[in-house]
C-alpha cells in the first residue's frame, strides 16, 4: 500500500482554541480602550500572532513603539497559555480522535502543520500526542499560510512526497497553502467560505472510512 502523509492543523481542527484567542485578544483590547468583536475575530484565522497584534492595533487605531508592541505580543500570550491550562481531552472536536485511529491503523504518517507555537502544549494536554509522526509548529517556520512552508516542511519529516499529502485545513490561508503545495487540500467548516478546498465537510463525522479509504487509494 502506497503511504500517503495526512497533515492536520491544529485550531478549529483538532481542537478549537480559537475561543481562547478571542478572550485572549478581546482582553488586550479592553486594555486599549476599544471593543473586540466575535466577527472581527474572523480576521485572524490562519494568522501569525504578529499579525493579528498589527490587525488589532489597526481596528483600534493605536500606533505602537516597537517596545510596546513586544508587549502586548507576550501579554497576549500569557493570558492565552493560562486559558488553555485547563485544556483536555473533552475539547478535541467531535471524530477527530476517530479519524486519526483509522489512519493510524492503516500505517499512514501523519503530521501536524500549525502557526500556533503552543501546538506540542496543546496536544499533550489533550492527550493526542502520540498519533502524530512529524510536528510542525510557529517555532520552525518563517513564512505565513498561504505560504506552503508549513506543509512542505512536514512532508518532509514524514518522508512523503508532497503530492502525495492530504491536508485538513479551517482557514482560507491554510487552504491556499495546501494547493500552493501541491497537496489534496480537505475544508473544515463552510463550503462557501472554503470553495478553493478540494472537498469540502462542516466536520469529521462527515468523513466517513469509506471516504478515507478511497484517499489512501
Amino acid at each position: 500500500m502506497k503511504k500517503i502523509g495526512f497533515i492536520f492543523d491544529l485550531d478549529g481542527v483538532i481542537v478549537d482554541t480559537a475561543k481562547y484567542h478571542y478572550l485572549a485578544w478581546r482582553k488586550l483590547a479592553n486594555e486599549l480602550g476599544f471593543e473586540f468583536t466575535i466577527e472581527q475575530n474572523e480576521l485572524f484565522k490562519g494568522v501569525s500572532r504578529k499579525r493579528c497584534l498589527e490587525i488589532l492595533l489597526e481596528i483600534g487605531k493605536i500606533k505602537a513603539s516597537q517596545e510596546q508592541f513586544n508587549g502586548w505580543l507576550v501579554e497576549k500570550n500569557e493570558d492565552y497559555l493560562s486559558l488553555i491550562e485547563k485544556m483536555d481531552a473533552s475539547e478535541i472536536l467531535p471524530d477527530v480522535q476517530r479519524v486519526l485511529k483509522f489512519l493510524k491503523k492503516q500505517k499512514m504518517p501523519i503530521a501536524l502543520g500549525s502557526a500556533s507555537k503552543n501546538a506540542r502544549p496543546i496536544l499533550e494536554k489533550v492527550k493526542l500526542m502520540d498519533y502524530f509522526d512529524a510536528i510542525v509548529d510557529g517555532t520552525q517556520v518563517t513564512k505565513a499560510k498561504p505560504d506552503p512552508e508549513v506543509f512542505l516542511l512536514a512532508a518532509a519529516q514524514m518522508g512523503v512526497n508532497p503530492k502525495e499529502c492530504v491536508v485538513f485545513e479551517d482557514a482560507v490561508a491554510g487552504i491556499e497553502a495546501a494547493n500552493n503545495a501541491g497537496m489534496l487540500s480537505i475544508g473544515i467548516g463552510e463550503e462557501k467560505v472554503l470553495s478553493e478546498a478540494k472537498f469540502v465537510f462542516a466536520n469529521f463525522t462527515e468523513i466517513d472510512d469509506v471516504f478515507l479509504n478511497r484517499l489512501i487509494e
